[in-house]
């Protein structure tokens, strides 16, 4: 993986610094909050409800585990002795003091890491899918190519105050598990007629109270021309984005408006007139970029081990049949580490089960760790004869919880608990679902399932894209929940369609829990997901299920 060089080093190192004395200038008055704000945005430091919260970069979700180790250091040094990790791949701290701040910067500079651009009108942490480098449906690792648009982006002098924040998200696979059909630009590498790896180019997507489908705006474009492209589009864009109104400033508003031939004609001609500049520079530095993602060297041993132990114990046969995905390499897993044990709050982890997830790490994944933006940690390379022992070591940290991909894996905002925009809670709706479907004991029953909660219409839960998607609103002063249904992130991305009348906080996991059941008995057979289910039969059923006193009312 990437490690800082000495530019690396010493630009976080006076960011650091600067930022001390505008915290000092802010503590002892001589800045207001207003006059802080744009200062500490730009630093990762929000105000939240009670208190400050330091959000940290994760590029490309990629952790070793000296860094992992320093988050829990400074979990326990600074916060409440733990960290929440993201749907953007990063981690959050919730308890700060202002004071503390630079030197929580400080411990992260030590590690290589930094908390920059992950607030602000400006190009946020660069995404990519977390089975990057690993994946078996995977043409190239991906990781290279973000870290080139990190590199690029960071301190962009034309792109520090766009009209509105600016996300980019690029996988290198087949399947999407980095929703790039939801983000400003989403980069999915493909092969052209003559085999050569390049890349679709979306534009335009994004969810929030105006969710959209991105669109392609190219089919194929080299990986020689990526960076000067991307230049082009974001260049377009802050000239011709809004600046009037913030609801309307996101990329995905200017396409609309626009349309997407004027977008095209716009950035081609961009992109004609800067290409030139980059004079092969972006490819040299992208080759020694890449050199830093080589594979690790695969270790040849028997896997014998692997079946014996799945058929001597059921709960690991459990966990394997869950949290394994494939691996290139055949005799390797890629391991997800669920988060999420039922009745937690989705995407908290503990100090000491950082430290643990560090220590398995680097005794059994070749010293690698990806955060994911469905708030789980994965160890891309196990090798499987390995895996009794890291599921043990998971046991003992209270980390083998078998539910990745199932109800219990929720992707939920931290709503009205922390956060000073939300209108409703998002994590008690998360635990309580969660611990019902357990109590149910049908979680493997009901298979694949994607539930995702947001406590308002800014959508950090992505709620528009899960199978069962749960909006928390305030209804004069009470909260409600609207469900939407059918919502997909990955290649076949699809906005999910509000159902009916939203639920109070007392009927809405009841409502969830009728849902489901409903679809056991409406699906074909138990290979058919909720999402295969929906998309054969639409919403009607399902709104019948879910609003059964109405439906008597119509009949009558």
């Amino acid at each position: 993986m990437y490690v800082y060089n000495d530019f690396d080093e010493a630009f976080v190192r006076e960011r650091v610094a600067q930022f001390r004395g505008q915290v000092e200038r802010r503590i002892d008055g001589a800045l207001t909050e207003d006059e802080f704000k744009p200062l500490r945005l730009m630093n990762g430091l929000y105000l939240q409800l009670h208190a400050y919260m330091l959000r940290v970069a994760v590029p490309y979700g990629t952790l070793n585990p000296a860094q992992m180790r320093q988050l829990a250091y400074i979990a326990d040094r600074w916060d409440k002795g733990y960290g929440h990790f993201t749907t953007r791949q990063n981690i959050q701290y919730n308890w700060p003091k202002l004071q503390d701040v630079p030197d929580m910067l400080d411990a992260l500079a030590d590690v290589g890491m930094h908390a920059i651009q992950t607030s602000g009108n400006t190009i946020r942490n660069v995404t990519a899918d977390h089975f990057a480098g690993a994946a078996a449906d995977e043409i190239e690792d991906p990781r290279a190519i973000a870290e080139l648009l990190r590199q690029w982006s960071t301190d962009h002098p034309e792109f520090q105050f766009l009209p509105r924040k600016f996300k980019i998200a690029v996988t290198g696979a087949e399947q999407d598990r980095a929703v790039t059909r939801a983000h400003d630009i989403g980069l999915r590498m493909v092969r052209n007629g003559v085999g050569e790896p390049g890349f679709e180019v979306i534009v335009g997507g994004g969810l929030g109270r105006t969710p959209m489908v991105g669109k392609v705006l190219r089919d194929f474009l080299p990986k020689a021309d990526l960076l000067p492209y991307c230049e082009a589009i974001v260049s377009v864009y802050n000239l011709l984005g809004r600046r009037d109104n913030k609801y309307k400033a996101r990329i995905k508003i200017t396409v609309h408006e626009n349309g997407l031939e004027k977008i095209q004609e716009l950035v081609e001609d961009r992109f004609a007139a800067i290409r030139a500049d980059f004079g092969g520079h972006d490819q040299a530095l992208l080759a020694q970029i890449e050199a830093a993602f080589a594979p690790p060297a695969f270790v040849t041993k028997s896997v014998d081990g692997f079946e014996a132990a799945r058929l001597a114990n059921p709960a690991f046969r459990s966990w394997t049949d869950t949290n394994l995905a494939a691996h290139k390499n055949p005799d390797y897993a890629i391991v997800s580490i669920s988060i999420k044990k039922h009745g937690n709050t989705p995407g908290d982890a503990t100090s000491d089960q950082m430290r643990a997830m560090a220590d398995i790490a680097e005794a059994y994944g070749h010293g690698e760790l990806r955060i994911s933006h469905e708030q789980n940690v994965i160890l891309p390379h196990v090798h499987k004869g390995d895996l009794a022992k890291v599921y043990a070591a998971l046991r003992d940290a209270d980390l083998a919880t078998a539910n990745i991909g199932l109800a219990s894996d929720i992707i939920a905002c931290p709503g009205m608990d922390y956060c000073a925009l939300a209108t409703a809670r998002s994590i008690p709706i998360a635990q309580e679902i969660a611990t019902r479907f357990d109590e149910l004991k049908i979680e493997h029953e009901i298979g694949q399932l994607k539930i995702k909660i947001s406590g308002c219409i800014n959508a950090c839960g992505h709620h528009h894209v899960g199978h069962i998607g749960i909006l928390g609103l305030d209804r004069a002063g009470v909260e409600n929940y609207q469900i939407t249904l059918g919502g997909d992130g990955t290649e076949t991305t699809t906005i999910g369609e509000r159902a009916g009348p939203g639920f109070s906080a007392d009927e809405i996991v009841p409502a969830i829990e009728r849902l489901v059941m409903g679809y056991l008995d409406l699906r074909l057979n138990a290979d058919e997901t909720f999402l295969q289910a929906y998309r054969r039969l639409g919403i009607a059923p399902f709104k019948t299920i879910l609003y059964p006193a109405e439906d008597k009312a119509n009949a009558a």
